[in-house]
Parts: C-alpha cells; structure tokens; sequence
C-alpha cells in the first residue's frame, strides 16, 4: 500500500487525498440527515376540540412533541378539550416540533360578583360580558327608573363581591320606566354627592351622569341638569323617574341668592 502511494507522482497522491475525504464528507452529511431525519417534514395534525390525551396521543404517533402552553375557561368548550395548539393545523413543520397546546379548564374559576344596581340595562350587559357571566332572565318591576334595581344568582339577591363560577346566569330585576306624575326638582347644590343621590331617590328621580367620572361621595355639587329653578325664578317640576345630571368638586360652593349675590 505504501508502495502504491510513493510510486505515484505528488499530484496523484493530493487528488486521491482529496477524492477521500469527500467521499468521508459525503458518508457523514447522509448519516447525519438520517439520524436527525433533517429532510423529513410534516403537516400538523388538528387536535382543537379533542380532548388532551386524545390530542397527545395523535400528536406523538407521528413525531410531535407535546407540551401545554396554558389553562384557560371557555363554557362553550368541552372540559380538558384543546382550545388552542401552535402551530396551526395543517402548518408544515420538521418531525419532533414541539406542539403547544392550551387546554380548558376542568372547572370554572371563581370570580367577585359585580355591582349592577343602579346600571342601565345595557351597562349591566356589558359588564357581565366583561366578567364572562351570563345573562340568565329580565324581570321588570313597576319603578320610575330604568336601571336594574337588583341582581339574582339562582332566584335569590346577590351582594357584589359574592364569590360564583365564571359563566354563572344572572337575572336581572329592571325598573319599568317613568311615571305619569310630574315632581319638583331639589335643589342638590352644595350637597355631598351621597346626600344628593339620598335626596334624589327620596324624590322620585333618578342619578344620571356625574362628572368627573369617579368622584368621592363626600364630594359636592356645584352644578346640576336639570337646574332647580327655571329661568323665571319658578322651581322646575319634571315627571318621576327622570334623570339628573350631577357636577361635583372638592369644596363646598358659595350659594347664591335669587337675585345673584352672594347671602
């Protein structure tokens, strides 16, 4: 053999060299995709829906790696069932991808009961969209206001705060509307605005805007809409159930007499 070589010129002996370690190279890069199955590629199953070990065992019967990404409650799924995976079904991906999964929850959480008296109808909803709680039922009793006068969690009254699974079915008790009779407006300024809400309850009338949003209830009035008195100096008489909008500050504001100056 080492005849051979040194029997050759230099020239031989360097080709030769370099024929080898290609065909070493070749060897290598061919074992190495078998063994990693680099060129080897797959669609990824859709598992949505499945339950988890339904999914697990799709998934890894073909390469997947499976791991779960998050928890989460959806009512409309089934419980343990695959909401989520990533990749997407059908997306093209090399053998032995990991596969994340999120999973439904097998109970629903518990969450605070909102505070829904006092809101509109469609306020409510929307909070109760918000909360992920359902709207169960509508009872509309005779009242001046439109707002919901109580919240019901399987037929009985519910304090905000109470503890109930997301997705529960809430009823809703909704005052009917205004009434026929027609009412004088209180005067609200230089109330807090707790004794302003107090005082308008009293009379038949109803809370509307009150501005800033988020005031302290030991805040005052200073303004209001509609206003006590009309332009000709005669109290303002509007029908039961209407609504007053309520403009509050900090300090207590200097009333005013009749005709404008200070008492």
């Amino acid at each position: 053999m080492f005849k051979f070589i040194t029997g050759k010129p230099l020239w031989a002996n360097i080709l030769l060299g370099i024929g080898i370690l290609l065909v070493l190279f070749f060897i290598f890069f061919q074992s190495l995709s078998w063994i990693t199955r680099h060129d080897k590629s797959l669609a990824v199953p859709a598992v949505t829906g499945k339950s988890y070990e339904e999914a697990k065992k799709i998934l890894e019967a073909q390469g997947f790696e499976v791991e779960i990404q998050d928890t989460v409650f959806n009512d409309t799924a089934a419980l343990l069932s695959v909401v989520k995976q990533f990749p997407n079904a059908e997306t093209t991906v090399k053998m032995g991808r990991v596969v994340y999964l999120s999973i439904n929850r097998d109970a629903a959480p518990d969450i605070d009961m909102p505070n829904l008296v006092g809101q509109s109808f469609r306020a409510a909803q929307i909070t109760m969209q918000q909360q992920k709680l359902k709207l169960e039922d509508t009872i509309y009793r005779p009242d001046p206001s439109r707002f919901v006068l109580e919240q019901q969690y399987k037929g009985q009254p519910i304090k905000p705060g109470t503890k109930i699974p997301m997705g529960s079915g809430i009823t809703l008790v909704i005052g009917l509307g205004m009434g026929t009779e027609e009412i004088e407006v209180p005067d609200l300024i230089g109330l807090t605005l707790d004794e302003a809400k107090a005082a308008l309850g009293e009379s038949g009338l109803n809370i509307g805007t009150v501005l800033p949003a988020g005031s302290d209830g030991n805040q005052y009035v200073y303004r209001q809409e509609p206003a006590h008195l009309m332009p000709t100096g005669n109290v303002r008489r509007i029908k039961e159930g209407q609504v007053i909008d309520l403009f509050v500050q900090g300090d207590k504001p200097v009333r005013k007499d009749s005709t404008g100056a200070q008492p």
